[in-house]
């Protein structure tokens, strides 16, 4: 029987999976001082409000660490801009290197970055209730402006179009009335 080991989970790819390794245990030790805080302050009753409000903020909050063009700073000595993604978000890539790409990949994915988000942003609010209130409504109020500003874009592209489909038909009939006269 052969032997494998750890490199040969993914020989085609650099993975740095002493680093993922690494980076899960930070997580871990982090949530764990996250539940023995909570279990300090004896609140383990967590509303479904609640549980809505933490779920579009850390979204929210995941993107803007993640994609935002304002928190470049942050990522850009772990990732490397590729491109645009519109909407103020760009696609950045982990940088060479086994620490780098480690952070680079975790702060360039929000989806990688939700767990910690969500594990800092409940923490807080079982801590500093009425403070992560304000915080979470802000990023709540954010995620809904970006959605709404999402959909009045695509209905106003949606509306150029049947416009310049428009333009284009009664250009095509206008040219057929002339040279049905003719």
């Amino acid at each position: 029987m052969k032997k494998y080991s750890i490199t040969d989970y993914a020989p085609h790819e650099h993975l740095s999976l002493s680093g993922y390794a690494a980076t899960m245990t930070c997580f871990s030790v982090m949530f764990s001082g996250a539940l023995a805080l909570v279990r300090r302050r004896h609140s383990h009753h967590v509303a479904f409000t609640d549980i809505a409000l933490l779920g579009v903020a850390t979204h929210k909050l995941s993107r803007i660490l993640a994609k935002d063009f304002v928190t470049a700073p942050l990522r850009a000595p772990f990732t490397r801009r590729e491109h645009h993604e519109g909407a103020g978000e760009v696609h950045d890539e982990p940088r060479p290197g086994e620490a780098r790409q480690t952070l680079g990949s975790l702060l360039s994915c929000p989806y990688c970055l939700g767990p910690w988000v969500a594990t800092s942003l409940a923490t807080a609010l079982t801590m500093r209730r009425g403070e992560t209130s304000f915080v979470l409504s802000v990023l709540g109020a954010v995620a809904v402006s970006d959605f709404l500003h999402q959909c009045y874009s695509r209905l106003n592209e949606s509306r150029k179009l049947v416009q310049a489909q428009r333009r284009h038909a009664e250009a095509a009939l206008e040219k057929g009335f002339e040279h049905a006269a003719s």
